[in-house]
């Protein structure tokens, strides 16, 4: 197991850059994922950390090592791809055994690894059985199992769930983060799903036009977004634009606060606040001083059992969106003129 560390890395295709400049670390043991759009450069990094790909510049260390320049069988990677890459006319034990034969692992000993690594996902008892004969979600279970038996320093994941149906894909998300755990591999994983690196990632990188935009834990890169691109991709999020006055910002037609610091009165900022940190009041609600409020009238409600989404236009016309749970029976109908609150602990300010 080891950590991977990319420095100064840019990758171009026919002189459109798609990887400009880009330092990570990805620390030992940890699940971190590649998160952004398509042709934000997260799969062509993975592939360069990988050997797939050769970087036009830059260099890739894996447990400090340079390995920029080695071949991508030498480095010891474990691969699992989007379309699991499985070779139908072998059983389960042979397509997991495949990576140890290729090392020269044969016989009891390469039984005893496939048995192992088939009980770590959960497929116990399925040696003999053919692609075909399993379920996607097995499948890419299979496919994992034959990425990590030959015990590699680093695990790369390429969208391995985006072909899964939506139940099946939260199913393997537990699994895959159990068997993450459990093996302590240090694991890149490529994806645009938002919620999908939440939940399995200890950190997430966001990239954007071949740049890492914000890195951290989860819940710093949710609840803290420091760029419009990251508040924007990375969940919904309301933004109001204004002008900084004695420590506060004039924005929506009242006066905004936030516990961030902000730049000098005069600038122009942008402040974002996702849409389930406000709650929702009649107009004549007492305003608590302590809040920041707006005045809109509501435009749609759409009910989601559980949840509702409401959304609302303010007096200047800005467009907002609010989240809320569905503890009440009665919910406010569209036209009514609503006082929205929430603290200036949520509200967040961005830069470019």
């Amino acid at each position: 197991m080891s950590g991977v560390e990319v420095s100064a890395i840019g990758k171009g295709y026919s002189g459109l850059r798609v990887l400009d400049d880009v330092n990570a670390h990805f620390e030992q043991g940890r699940f971190t994922s590649l998160l952004g759009p398509s042709g934000s450069g997260k799969t062509t990094l993975l592939r360069i950390i990988g050997g797939f790909v050769a970087p036009d510049s830059g260099r890739v260390r894996i447990g400090g090592v340079d390995v920029t320049g080695e071949a991508l069988w030498r480095r010891n990677i474990g691969m699992v791809f989007q379309s699991y890459a499985l070779f139908p006319h072998m059983t389960v034990a042979e397509n997991v055994a495949y990576g140890l034969n290729r090392k020269g692992i044969r016989g009891a000993a390469a039984s005893r690894e496939v048995a192992r690594v088939l009980d770590l996902v959960h497929l116990t008892g399925f040696d003999a059985r053919r692609p075909k004969q399993l379920s996607g979600g097995q499948q890419q279970r299979v496919a994992l199992a034959r990425a990590i038996v030959t015990k590699p320093r680093v695990l790369l994941l390429d969208e391995p769930l985006s072909a899964l149906d939506r139940r099946l894909r939260q199913e393997m998300q537990i699994e895959l983060r159990r068997i993450q755990r459990e093996s302590g591999l240090t694991t890149i994983f490529v994806t645009h799903d938002q919620e999908e690196a939440l939940t399995l990632s200890d950190r997430v990188a966001i990239l954007d036009k071949g740049r890492i935009v914000q890195e951290g834990v989860p819940v710093d890169i949710y609840e803290r977004p420091t760029t419009l691109f990251a508040a924007t991709f990375l969940g919904d999020a309301n933004l109001f634009k204004g002008v900084v006055n004695d420590g506060a910002v004039d924005a929506a037609g009242t006066t905004l606060r936030t516990a961030t610091a902000l730049p000098a009165s005069g600038q122009t900022v942008t402040l974002a606040v996702r849409p389930e940190k406000i709650t929702l009041g009649s107009e004549d609600t007492p305003a608590d001083a302590t809040n920041n409020h707006v005045m809109a009238v509501l435009r749609e409600v759409i009910y989601a059992g559980a949840t509702s989404t409401f959304l609302l236009q303010g007096e200047d016309g800005t467009e907002l969106k609010v989240f809320s749970q569905n503890r009440d029976v009665t919910l406010p109908l569209p036209g009514m003129r609503l006082r929205l609150s929430w603290s200036p602990a949520h509200t967040v300010l961005l830069t470019d």
